[in-house]
């Protein structure tokens, strides 16, 4: 369960989502090598980069440095509409270590949470590149995705989110000639939540009916949202974590308006299964397995290992299973097992999990209606962009990662107890103010055929 971020970075460095390229600041990715492993466990390095999210990015006139928006608002001169927006606003290039906290170091990436230069910004989201102006693409079927990470620093509230996304390799420039800047820039987010808050979607400005956030200064949503099918890898803090495909109706990336965006009480109506089907170690009934002092121990650099297993154990099977193991300390430790009555013992995501964990929890099963793993392994066929970030939740406080949620069901029902944390933590305000020097390094990224890429 994916929740949009309303992440900020202050005044020129508001949350942005510009089409045209600017000029002012050189755009330069940092490097962020991976590697490529074989059957044998032979590893080939790659010379891959990050860049920033477009969303993060200065938004100015094409010709000036005059802000196209700013805090919660568009410039109405500039932007009257979509179309006359786009042609006269520009994102530029990033300082990504001193504006955003954004840093590498061999195959190291680190994100802070909150960094303050001139201007203050909150969070931040990479995508890994193949090249300066396109994104590294992944085809997941029958393949196994091992990373390391240190979130040790991140208290409840927050989420240090790894995961991929049906995004086009470009950004949208091929498909969307109004977009000027593609990939290089960070343009072309989608994701299952069908987020509104994206500042350009489709070569075009979200002006219209664009409304401020009620609670984010600098965050707002217009009128239309970006989806895209799914894969949440690793979505986790030092209390608690999950693993979840979201299935959605869509080839690609896609703009949506109205009930198909799923939003409120469409949540369930819209082209994405916004839920998902997430396997969280305490909510499937164990709460001893991942934690500070835990079996997996998260004031340490933990080894993620995600597996994807087809039905005939090959890049041209259905999807049918989803894989979870760590290493740590030197040891290979299974993922734990579901220890809720009604739902079958199980360390897994299958279908036959899936459908099981949302009969017992009584949740709506967006997930099967879509088509659950079969379509999730259909999207791995045309390719996934990495998503790394850092975020935290101005709509329900992340409270459906590490609290109990929603807050208004018992918290003896089953599935409503996900982690430790309190249902009055992670507030933004009291998390930007109170943990802003925290941060989540990811590193060690290696893509490869199953067993690999560990225990070598």
């Amino acid at each position: 369960m994916f929740q949009t971020a309303a992440l900020i970075a202050f005044s020129f460095a508001a949350v942005v989502y510009g089409q045209q390229a600017g000029t002012l600041t050189a755009e330069t990715h940092p490097s962020l090598p991976i590697q490529s492993c074989t059957a044998g466990g032979s590893c080939t390095t790659l010379q891959t980069k990050i860049v920033l999210d477009s969303n993060w990015r200065w938004l100015h006139t094409t010709s000036g440095s005059t802000n196209c928006y700013t805090g919660n608002a568009w410039d109405a001169s500039l932007c009257p509409d979509d179309a006359t927006c786009a042609q006269n606003c520009a994102l530029d290039g990033a300082d990504y270590a001193g504006t955003y906290g954004i840093s590498t170091s061999g195959n190291a990436l680190t994100l802070k949470f909150v960094t303050q230069s001139a201007q203050k910004n909150i969070g931040s989201r990479t995508y890994l590149m193949a090249s300066d102006t396109q994104y590294q693409m992944f085809k997941l079927k029958n393949q196994e995705f091992t990373f390391d990470v240190d979130m040790s620093q991140l208290p409840c509230g927050l989420n240090g989110a790894l995961y991929f996304v049906e995004m086009d390799a470009d950004g949208g420039m091929s498909k969307f000639p109004t977009n000027k800047a593609g990939a290089k820039y960070g343009t072309g987010y989608c994701d299952s939540q069908c987020p509104k808050d994206i500042k350009f979607i489709n070569g075009q400005a979200n002006v219209q009916g664009w409304a401020a956030s009620p609670n984010d200064t600098n965050a707002g949503s217009g009128m239309y949202g970006t989806c895209c099918s799914e894969m949440d890898i690793w979505e986790a803090n030092s209390q608690a974590s999950a693993v979840t495909p979201h299935v959605c109706n869509t080839n690609g990336q896609t703009r949506c308006t109205g009930a198909d965006c799923g939003q409120g009480s469409d949540r369930y109506n819209g082209l994405c299964d916004a839920d998902g089907c997430d396997f969280n170690s305490w909510r499937m009934g164990n709460q001893t397995f991942l934690g500070p002092g835990k079996t997996i121990d998260t004031t340490k650099k933990i080894t993620v290992v995600t597996q994807f297993i087809t039905s005939d154990n090959t890049a041209n099977g259905n999807l049918v299973e989803i894989r979870r193991q760590y290493v740590q300390n030197g040891k290979v430790i299974a993922n734990s097992n579901s220890n809720i009555p009604g739902i079958p013992t199980s360390n897994s995501i299958t279908d036959n999990f899936c459908n099981a964990q949302k009969s017992v929890f009584g949740d709506t099963n967006r997930y099967q209606e879509l088509g659950g793993l079969k379509a999730m392994g259909t999207s791995f066929d045309k390719g996934m962009v990495l998503v790394m970030s850092v975020w935290d939740d101005h709509a329900v406080d992340m409270l459906w990662l590490d609290s109990d949620y929603p807050t208004s069901a018992p918290t003896t029902n089953p599935g409503v107890s996900r982690g430790p944390c309190a249902t009055t933590s992670g507030q933004p305000t009291q998390l930007e103010a109170n943990a802003g020097s925290v941060q989540v390094t990811y590193s060690n990224i290696k893509i490869g055929a199953i067993g690999s890429t560990f225990g070598h």
